[in-house]
This record gives structure tokens, C-alpha cells and sequence, in this order.
């Protein structure tokens, strides 16, 4: 412990608004995937008594895999498109 160094450090507390905002911009296709499981799980839900004689527990997993598969494949492009920017700015910067 240090004596004498009592300098408090400002916090600064962010609203749950601007904390969802900042959060949208940093990572643009996380809302797209979080809809995407939302809509597979919404459709899930509504072809739930079509399933055939599919027991309920092979359906909800199934329904789990779909509901997965959207959040990853919306990440994943999220990533490449990110990437992909990072690339033509430095091919863009190399060329000046």
C-alpha cells in the first residue's frame, strides 16, 4: 500500500440505453443474430404440433441446433465483413 496517494478515481456509470447502443455499434450483427434465434424459436413454436411423431425432446434439440446456427452464422459474418474492412483500409492506406 502506498500512504498518501487517497486520489479517488471518477467513475463514470453508464444507463443500460446507452450501454445497449454502444454495445449495437461495436458489434452490428449480434442484434441480427439474437432476432434470428428469436424467429427460429418463433417458428419452432408454431410447427411444434406438426411434428410428426417426432418425441418432444428430438424436436426441442433440433430446435436448439436451428436457434444456434443463426446466432453463429450471423457472427460469423459479422467477423468477415469486419475483417474484410480492416483489409481494403490498409490496402487503401499502402496505396497513398
Amino acid at each position: 500500500m502506498m500512504a498518501g496517494n487517497n486520489k479517488e478515481i471518477p467513475t463514470f456509470e453508464e444507463d443500460n440505453e446507452s450501454k445497449l447502443l454502444r454495445k449495437i455499434r461495436e458489434a452490428p450483427f449480434m442484434p441480427v443474430g439474437i432476432a434470428g434465434c428469436i424467429g427460429a424459436v418463433a417458428y419452432g413454436i408454431y410447427n411444434y404440433k406438426n411434428r410428426g411423431k417426432m418425441s418432444t425432446s428430438v424436436y426441442l434439440m433440433h430446435l436448439r441446433v436451428k436457434a444456434q446456427g443463426m446466432v453463429v452464422g450471423a457472427l460469423t459474418i459479422g467477423v468477415a465483413i469486419n475483417i474484410m474492412q480492416k483489409i481494403w483500409k490498409k490496402k487503401g492506406e499502402e496505396e497513398k
